[in-house]
């Protein structure tokens, strides 16, 4: 008889898990309130970051702090509530960017990332998805030649240690490729190795639709109790019947601390929140790349739906209401980058990226319940990372030797 296994969270992480669990041959269900990949996973970047193998640290020098103070950033925003809400993961979080905590931190994150592509390649062959899929990198754009030389420095240090591929550009040789870049641009890094994604919320339905294919079934509803019975077999009540599985996946993103307290587990999590606008385009420009302001701090990406402008991190209660004045200003800083054309959407598109204060997520068996297997917290990654998560939980579960040392990752480390 197969196992049965429930997986609650349809974005990237959750679907990428019950797609490896179904081929396996587990009976595998898959809920969440709404359909795949309309939540996180719907409003990113569009990019599978096989170049990210650092993951983002809290700005230590005081020249940085003193900038972010006056809360008129585009990288980052914060509000009085949220920051008080969250003071003591986000003083964790402080603690663990101290240069020698981070420097252990960064070999564990890599060990992650590295496996990105592979993971999501034969994904995407089973999904039928290669054409929403573009294999040319990214530009990483910079308006100081001091910002431009620290970046380069640390691309070097990622090639030697980390085998990332990327290539410098000068002010020349960027505008053979982005023509239509504003002239303030004194030079570029292109990053090689990601692949970037037309449609990343297409991309997730495509995988879950995949998982169908293979047999799984997924289930459009509200959750109500989560409880484990004598015989540790676990009851899912719904809105309209209960399911039951022997094994339990917690993959609910930003919300996953949440759901694990009534079963006594805490979770120091918080939550970077994000916004995204479309765009047209004036006259005939024409974007070709992915292209991140990174003195700035926000992101172009030329997708099916417009160019879509994403911001970076706001600090504030996950069901706050929207904070718009963020994106306003990433939206003036990208309208002297490249001439955007007219919004293309109603209202602003709003998220939340799931994060904990070692900047890792957890992969790893409930350390007081046989059947719990939780899998969130991979902050601004859980796009790139799904696919290797769903790989790595599920050997996990089914006691199999892991491609990497999982250890960084368990969740008895809190």
């Amino acid at each position: 008889m197969a196992r049965r296994s429930i997986v609650l969270g349809a974005g990237m992480i959750g679907v990428s898990i019950a797609w490896h669990l179904a081929k396996r041959g587990h009976e595998v269900t898959l809920v969440d309130r709404r359909e795949p990949g309309r939540e996180t996973s719907f409003g990113n970047a569009g990019i599978i970051q096989r170049e990210a193998v650092r993951p983002y640290a809290f700005p230590r020098d005081m020249k940085t702090l003193l900038g972010v103070l006056p809360n008129r950033r585009v990288d980052i925003r914060y509000r009085p509530g949220g920051m008080i809400h969250a003071a003591s993961p986000l003083l964790r979080y402080w603690l663990n960017s101290a240069p020698k905590v981070y420097q252990h931190i960064v070999p564990e994150y890599a060990s992650l990332i590295q496996l990105c592509l592979d993971a999501h390649a034969p994904m995407i062959e089973a999904a039928g998805a290669e054409h929403l899929i573009r294999k040319q990198g990214f530009l990483e754009l910079f308006r100081s030649q001091s910002s431009l030389d620290k970046r380069l420095k640390e691309a070097a240090e990622n090639k030697e240690r980390f085998g990332v591929a990327y290539q410098y550009l000068d002010r020349t040789s960027l505008a053979v490729k982005e023509p239509d870049i504003s002239d303030d641009i004194v030079g570029a890094i292109h990053w090689l190795d990601p692949w970037t994604v037309a449609d990343p919320g297409a991309l997730v339905a495509a995988y879950a639709e995949a998982f169908k294919v293979s047999g799984g079934h997924v289930l459009q509803s509200e959750v109500r109790d989560l409880s484990q019975g004598d015989d540790a077999i676990w009851d899912v009540q719904t809105e309209n019947e209960t399911l039951q599985a022997d094994d339990l996946v917690i993959a609910l993103g930003p919300w996953s601390g949440r759901w694990l307290k009534p079963l006594g587990y805490h979770f120091p999590t918080f939550v970077k929140r994000g916004y995204h606008m479309h765009y047209g385009s004036q006259g005939k420009a024409h974007l070709n790349h992915w292209v991140m302001d990174a003195d700035v701090g926000y992101l172009l990406a030329p997708m099916r739906a417009g160019i879509r402008l994403t911001t970076g991190a706001e600090l504030e209660d996950l069901e706050a209401p929207a904070h718009v004045s963020q994106l306003a200003s990433a939206e003036k800083a990208a309208r002297g980058l490249f001439p955007l054309g007219e919004r293309r959407d109603d209202v602003p598109w709003k998220g939340a990226r799931p994060c904990l204060p070692d900047m890792k997520p957890v992969i790893s068996p409930a350390p007081q319940h046989k059947g719990l297997w939780l899998a969130f917290g991979h902050g601004h990654q859980g796009f790139t990372l799904g696919p290797a998560t769903g790989q790595l939980l599920a050997d996990m579960m089914e006691g199999q030797p892991t491609a990497i040392d999982m250890a960084p990752f368990k969740a008895n480390r809190f």
